[in-house]
């Protein structure tokens, strides 16, 4: 499948071949649950605000439909490829099936940095994107939400765009929009707080006292930063360690996360936060403490530092943190690190989309407090799923994890036939 050559392609392969041989799967079985279902690349012309026509690469790939529709977000960001998006979309398939949820995988983003783009290049690169898409998406086909460098703005030209198309409103064809024009209460926030809640839990087994302990994020975005205001206010743990693509931060005795999230509002980034002391990004991973959190992008704990870590809880909120090279590492370390994977740690976001989009069909609106009351629940399910089978199976919390979703593919599309 040389359309889809990419390290992250490769890992979420080499991640699937485990389990598939785990579970003793037929190799005729094994090719029609792994390769996506449909994959679309899109050429994205747009006029820029110089005069100028600039052309950008767009995907789109949608892993199965044999749950019901598909489900993933769309990002911007300059490495984007084809490959990315088919792992990412892998990914999401499992971390649907793992929480119960009524979707396929997908997954969908553009080679651009927006970080170049002024605000009307935006809107018409986003709007480009989904008039592209129409053919291909719709609430019971491929529901879109936010990924990284996109956002409840980027969402809501996204509805619009398909909205004039069809000559009505269609809240439902993404999740992640504005509340004012459907989107429901806490989805931003919905990823952060479900990792916090997942740590909650692995510290709740491994009786550790959140209040005594000590956080490392790395990637100090939207998750990463919820995320670690969730464990300094609500769990009051100590964040020593704070990054983004641009900066890292070390402090021993403890960042002020809140000037920090309010240095990032206003500049955009942590470059040149002056309240914590600078140190190396690939350093920040290593440092002591009691929970590490990957929150970036796939691929930054390998066999060259994951057995250098030196947290006792690693959260995966970002997709794919964790190379199958560094995951053999970490097996060995199962003692001293509990690891809670990507497909479950970061699974709040999906979680809440769902609600969003239930709630989109049937215009009918939950309260915030339903909304995280629901998102716990499930969250707990799940938690309480993976762990028995690791310590019933005596296997890693990620071959635990993905064996329950592959599973659940597995039987529905047996179930359905070869359609889907």
């Amino acid at each position: 499948m040389d359309i889809y050559a990419d390290p992250a392609y490769a890992m979420a392969t080499e991640q699937f071949q485990v389990i598939a041989d785990y579970l003793n799967l037929d190799s005729n079985v094994r090719e029609r649950m792994l390769y996506p279902k449909r994959a679309i690349a899109v050429t994205l012309p747009i006029h820029r605000d110089d005069g100028s026509i600039h052309t950008y690469q767009g995907y789109r790939v949608q892993h199965h439909l044999a749950m019901g529709p598909t489900k993933g977000g769309v990002r911007f960001h300059p490495g984007v490829s084809l490959g990315e998006v088919a792992a990412l979309a892998t990914w999401m398939s499992w971390k649907c099936a793992l929480t119960g949820l009524p979707y396929g995988g997908a997954k969908g983003g553009v080679t651009v940095n927006p970080r170049d783009l002024s605000l009307r290049e935006l809107e018409a690169l986003s709007r480009r994107y989904m008039q592209e898409m129409i053919p291909f998406v719709g609430p019971h086909t491929d529901v879109i939400g936010p990924d990284m460098g996109t956002n409840e703005q980027v969402m809501a030209w996204f509805m619009d765009t398909y909205s004039v198309y069809k000559g009505y409103a269609v809240p439902e064809i993404v999740t992640g929009k504005p509340v004012s024009i459907g989107g429901t209460t806490g989805r931003r926030e919905a990823t952060g707080r479900g990792v916090v809640y997942l740590i909650e839990r692995a510290m709740n087994v491994l009786k550790m006292q959140p209040d005594q302990c000590t956080a490392v994020i790395q990637g100090f975005g939207n998750v990463g930063a919820v995320t670690a205001l969730g464990l300094a206010y609500k769990d009051g743990m100590k964040i020593t360690g704070i990054s983004d693509a641009f900066a890292a931060f070390h402090r021993a005795d403890g960042i002020d996360i809140t000037a920090a999230d309010k240095y990032v509002n206003e500049h955009g980034s942590l470059a040149g936060f002056t309240e914590a002391d600078p140190i190396s990004a690939d350093n920040l991973l290593t440092l002591p403490c009691d929970v590490l959190v990957p929150a970036a992008v796939e691929g930054v704990i390998t066999e060259k530092n994951a057995g250098q870590l030196r947290c006792r809880i690693l959260a995966e909120a970002a997709n794919g943190p964790t190379t199958p090279a560094a995951d053999r590492i970490l097996f060995e370390r199962w003692n001293d690190i509990f690891v809670i994977p990507d497909i479950l740690c970061n699974a709040g976001g999906v979680i809440v989309s769902y609600f969003e989009w239930v709630q989109g069909l049937q215009q009918f609106f939950w309260n915030e407090s339903e909304v995280i009351d629901k998102l716990f629940r499930i969250l707990e399910q799940a938690f309480t799923a993976v762990t028995k089978r690791a310590r019933d199976a005596k296997i890693p919390h990620r071959v635990a994890a993905m064996a329950i979703g592959v599973e659940r593919v597995l039987a529905a599309k047996k179930a359905r036939g070869l359609f889907p």
